[in-house]
């Protein structure tokens, strides 16, 4: 007949035999040496690392495609083209026809309308935000002593840069009114303005490509800014052309077009271009 235990007893013979066969070996603490150890000598004669592997750790250089307000001005400057695209998109299909077109009879395409006219403004704007990143590239690119100021602030080069873009349309525009008002009728005035309208607002989307190349790719930075510069000088001579043909009269004109040509064409670019120097050089200081 089977005697019946207490499952307390039981438990109790289980942890006695645990403890037999799982005995602890080193209560007072582990012997200082063990068989298959190796001996080591003085840490003098360990092996040292002279340098370390791989290249050194560079200094991360902040760029505009790094700057989350630098790239709000840009992408705004894209979502008031794209707004007004729906609108006037036809002035984009008659961009060839303001940029050459020299006829003197009125027709439908002389007159702008508003929704034209919001479309050549978003235009115009987006040039100059794309330029202004130019100018800050060109910069950073061409003096390399100023390098660490634009990486430090790249927003406000980048507005301040922006600005004088604008500054600059807006005296070129002045200067050509002026000169249109001039030198010729009403309507010969207004298709030379319309002319460097087109030309400027057709060079904002030719230099886009160019600049998301320029952001992604920095080191390739000499190749793409030389050509944007031939963008930007492929524009100044489609509008110096239409010029040349609303102006030109007679052989003795020519002299009157060199003239413009060194007065409104090349010493304001060259003035600009100080001008940009300087106010970096003012504001890094």
């Amino acid at each position: 007949m089977p005697v019946n235990t207490h499952p307390a007893d039981t438990l109790q013979a289980a942890a006695q035999a645990a403890e037999q066969s799982y005995a602890p070996q080193w209560l007072d603490g582990f012997p200082t040496s063990q068989p298959g150890d190796s001996v080591l000598g003085s840490i003098n004669t360990l092996p040292v690392i002279q340098e370390p592997a791989g290249a050194p750790a560079q200094q991360f250089a902040r760029s505009p495609m790094h700057d989350t307000p630098s790239m709000i001005l840009l992408l705004a400057g894209l979502l008031a083209v794209a707004l007004c695209y729906h609108s006037g998109y036809k002035y984009i299909e008659n961009f060839f026809h303001y940029m050459f077109s020299t006829r003197r009879r009125e027709n439908l395409f002389e007159d702008h309308t508003v929704n034209e006219t919001s479309i050549l403004s978003a235009l115009i704007a987006n040039t100059c935000i794309v330029e202004g990143f130019f100018i800050y590239y060109a910069i950073r690119l061409l003096c390399p002593p100023l390098s660490p100021f634009l990486e430090g602030n790249v927003f406000p080069h980048i507005a301040i840069y922006c600005g004088l873009a604008v500054g600059f349309y807006l005296a070129q525009w002045l200067v050509y009114k002026v000169l249109g008002y001039t030198f010729t009728d009403a309507l010969g005035s207004k298709l030379w303005l319309d002319g460097f309208k087109s030309s400027q607002a057709f060079l904002g989307l030719l230099l886009l490509p160019v600049l998301f190349l320029l952001m992604l790719y920095p080191s390739a930075g000499k190749l793409l800014l030389s050509v944007a510069a031939g963008l930007y000088l492929l524009a100044r001579l489609i509008f110096i052309y239409k010029g040349f043909r609303i102006f030109y009269g007679n052989l003795s004109s020519i002299i009157y077009f060199i003239l413009y040509l060194c007065a409104v064409e090349i010493v304001p670019l060259v003035f600009m271009t100080g001008v940009t120097y300087w106010t970096s050089g003012i504001y890094n200081h």
